[in-house]
């Protein structure tokens, strides 16, 4: 069974994308020592990329080569997507999405992007480990890591670490996986 993982970076004040909705802010911190955390890495371990369609789209308008051909690809999304950069698939029902992601016995998951869709996850007890790299910047607005839906949770810590920077990586087990 595949273990669905979350890897995401956030401001020290919880936020992933700044108020003019740009990741300027954390393209500053590119090229930083991660050591064995390095995303590079990290994406070498995962088999399948699941993203929303916000964050699909976002990465479609960089106009960046597609990052994710080594990679199976689906965005959820119930709205056609014409033309994509890369190989990927679409599906519309997180349920069924998510008894087909928990099939797969070739690798691990990656929830890519923002902080809706791992909610959505989460809220289902479907996100199995959480990375979360806390950079040293407070952006004062914009788009928090995950909306606030209602859901309560307790996290099992696996690991904190500060790393090159001042960013600290947070390393966390979800529910019972």
């Amino acid at each position: 069974m595949a273990r669905i993982l979350g890897y995401i970076a956030s401001s020290l004040d919880g936020l992933i994308v700044s108020g003019d909705n740009s990741l300027d802010w954390l393209f500053a911190y590119d090229g930083m020592d991660l050591g064995p955390y390095d995303y590079n890495l990290f994406l070498g371990r995962i088999r399948t990329v699941v993203m929303g369609r916000g964050t699909y789209d976002f990465l479609a308008q960089e106009g960046h080569p597609w990052p994710y051909s080594a990679q199976r690809v689906i965005v959820v999304t119930s709205r056609p997507i014409d033309d994509p950069p890369g190989p990927l698939e679409t599906r519309s029902d997180v349920d069924a999405l998510l008894a087909e992601l928990r099939a797969l016995d070739d690798g691990d998951v990656w929830m890519l992007g923002g902080g809706q869709l791992q909610m959505a996850f989460i809220e289902r007890g479907a996100l199995d480990e959480l990375e979360i790299y806390v950079m040293p910047e407070l952006l004062g607005s914009g788009r928090p890591l995950f909306p606030l839906s209602g859901h309560r949770e307790s996290l099992t810590l696996l690991d904190a670490r500060p790393l090159d920077r001042g960013c600290v990586r947070l390393h966390y087990r979800l529910g019972s996986s």
